[in-house]
């Protein structure tokens, strides 16, 4: 097996944690509240993840911290609203209208270099608003409020991956990444002293949700997205994150007791067949640029 069939395995593994994450999510809802998780989630990573890549930590400058405390609000409203949203929806229904995101992203691109969106990704908007529409409406054509957070999640988190292409050229990217988890940390314990109470975990599902989403989903996950970058390609990468939502499903049927509903077979569809039309579009990209131009050979 080459470099980038293990990253790709590797990438699958990352995806699968992620889609975990929804399961821990609604586990450490039910006896705490949504900044405490987020907090202890972040602060937990951030300590794990720092003690692991201490010497790129002290190569810190005021750049690479400012960069770090915008995208680590980010990451703070992504985990808060995530968090509250599932108060109200199902896990497979957020993981799949998270992962609006990879049809966000291009089009917030497209506005910044003032270009219309493909034809692929016009195509993949519709497929993922119907999908929407099927997945979250309910009889009387009203929403969720759990679904609409989530649909604020994904703007706001592709707003960060948006900016994340922009900060990661100018900034050392591990370091970088762990100060965020850092800055995320104590925006939420902040917001905890503020409106809640902080407390530990009290229960055994209490543990497990932090601990696993503060060591698998975010501490490692980081730590192996971070390896993983460096051996495949970011299509590769993007095509095994559609199957996200896949998993947040899976794990919710098995975890949470939740049914696969005719509507979210048929709303979760139209969504990954979108995400994918979105990713697919980038293989002919591909193609193009590494086409190479034939060359004389010198003796």
């Amino acid at each position: 097996m080459n470099k980038q069939a293990k990253a790709n395995l590797l990438m699958f593994v990352v995806t699968m944690f992620w889609g975990l994450s929804y399961t821990f999510m609604v586990m450490g809802a039910e006896t705490m509240s949504t900044f405490n998780i987020v907090a202890q989630r972040c602060l937990l990573a951030f300590f794990v993840a720092g003690a692991i890549f201490y010497p790129r930590m002290k190569k810190a400058n005021t750049q690479m911290l400012k960069y770090s405390f915008i995208q680590g609000m980010f990451l703070l409203q992504l985990f808060a609203f995530s968090i509250i949203g599932l108060e109200t929806t199902t896990a497979a229904n957020a993981g799949f209208i998270l992962s609006l995101t990879v049809v966000i992203v291009p089009i917030l691109s497209s506005f910044i270099e003032k270009q219309l969106p493909s034809r692929a990704v016009g195509f993949a908007l519709v497929c993922t608003m119907i999908g929407i529409i099927v997945l979250t409406a309910q009889g009387s054509f009203t929403f969720r409020p759990g679904d609409l957070y989530m649909a604020l999640a994904a703007v706001g988190y592709s707003i960060y991956l948006v900016l994340n292409g922009r900060f990661t050229n100018k900034v050392e990217t591990i370091a970088y990444g762990v100060y965020q988890l850092g800055f995320a940390g104590v925006g939420a314990l902040i917001l905890c002293l503020i409106f809640e109470t902080p407390q530990l975990p009290q229960t055994t599902n209490a543990w497990i949700a932090i601990l696993g989403l503060g060591l698998v989903c975010s501490a490692f996950c980081f730590i192996a997205q971070a390896v993983v970058q460096q051996h495949t390609s970011p299509t590769h990468t993007g095509l095994i994150f559609s199957a996200e939502p896949l998993f947040a499903a899976l794990f919710a049927m098995l975890f949470l007791g939740e049914s696969l509903t005719t509507q979210v077979m048929i709303g979760g569809s139209f969504i990954l067949f979108g995400n994918l039309i979105a990713q697919m579009e980038q293989f002919h990209v591909m193609r193009y640029f590494t086409k190479k131009t034939p060359t004389k050979l010198s003796h």
